[in-house]
């Protein structure tokens, strides 16, 4: 809060980490005495956590309207527990923001009435305009890790099919190896603690990955910036490298964010090491030419002026 000179929460539920089940439920319990003592017209709800489940399910069981922000994004694979966040908190809300014109046509497919979907970009867009100024005005982590701007592939994996999978966590460390001897740059892993655990459990090795501690966003967004190549398993930092202009690699079969595939910024890989290295060369190859799909930063705006046109 205060790296992005935001003002405090006024609620902390600290539910902390338990099964999806557990969490869901206590953070259910703790957002329904917070509505019930705020009264909002409206909730609002962003992504695809288990988070954004609980405050939708509990804003609609108390009768309030709820509004979810990025809205009618399908990876199609209900394996992933954020796919089901996705679909669920889109049928209870009674505003869908949708980020693009395809996740809207996905809403309706699915029955959803068009009057309760607004097109409005992405939040994403706004987020990284806004605080790519903040980071770059900070001390510069690129010195602090010992690595050349431009020079190295900035690397995120923490999903739970791929981290607790031990083959295909296997096959992303090597593949990783592979891409750091073939292409004779760094290979830069903020490791996620979920995924520093599954390695040392599983007893995995990475030659050649430089692992380093996680990154606050601010750091992440300076190295993201500068990449040379973005390889990860995240929707959200596909997202961040398509409106960048950083090319990117997904280690994954599947997207929620079809729309850095038709642009050119962004390859599905998997997680085989062979075809990790071949989409990363294939991707260095293609450029950064392409224009984000994702809107113009102005998608908060947006979607502020139809809560207060509903609710004013």
């Amino acid at each position: 809060f205060e790296q992005l000179e935001l003002p405090e929460a006024e609620y902390n539920l600290d539910v902390g980490s338990g099964t999806h089940a557990e969490q869901t439920g206590k953070m259910m319990m703790g957002v329904e005495k917070v509505l019930r003592r705020e009264e909002p017209d409206v909730v609002l709800v962003e992504g695809d956590t288990n988070t954004v489940l609980a405050g939708a399910l509990a804003a609609v069981k108390l009768g309030v309207k709820v509004g979810h922000v990025e809205a009618g994004l399908r990876s199609y694979d209900r394996e992933m527990p954020e796919e089901v966040n996705r679909v669920l908190a889109d049928h209870c809300s009674d505003l869908l923001f949708a980020p693009t014109e395809k996740s809207r046509r996905i809403l309706l497919g699915e029955g959803v009435p068009g009057d309760r979907i607004f097109v409005t970009g992405n939040t994403v867009v706004d987020a990284v305009y806004q605080n790519l100024e903040i980071a770059e005005k900070r001390d510069g982590v690129h010195s602090h890790l010992g690595i050349r701007e431009g020079g190295y592939f900035l690397v995120t994996v923490h999903r739970q099919e791929n981290v607790d999978d031990e083959k295909r966590f296997r096959g992303i460390l090597e593949g990783l190896g592979m891409a750091q001897e073939g292409f004779g740059v760094q290979v830069v892993y903020p490791i996620h603690p979920r995924a520093k655990k599954q390695l040392s459990v599983f007893g995995l090795e990475a030659n050649g990955v430089m692992f380093v501690e996680p990154l606050d966003y601010l750091e992440f967004l300076q190295l993201e910036s500068r990449a040379k190549l973005v390889l990860t398993d995240s929707g959200g930092v596909q997202e961040e490298a398509c409106v960048l202009g950083v090319p990117c690699v997904t280690l994954r079969y599947n997207t929620e964010r079809p729309e850095t595939l038709q642009v050119g910024a962004n390859v599905l890989a998997g997680t085989e090491p062979y075809e990790i290295v071949d989409k990363a060369k294939f991707m260095l190859q293609t450029g950064n030419s392409w224009e984000t799909p994702f809107g113009d930063g102005r998608a908060a705006v947006r979607i502020v002026d139809v809560l207060r046109e509903r609710f004013a």
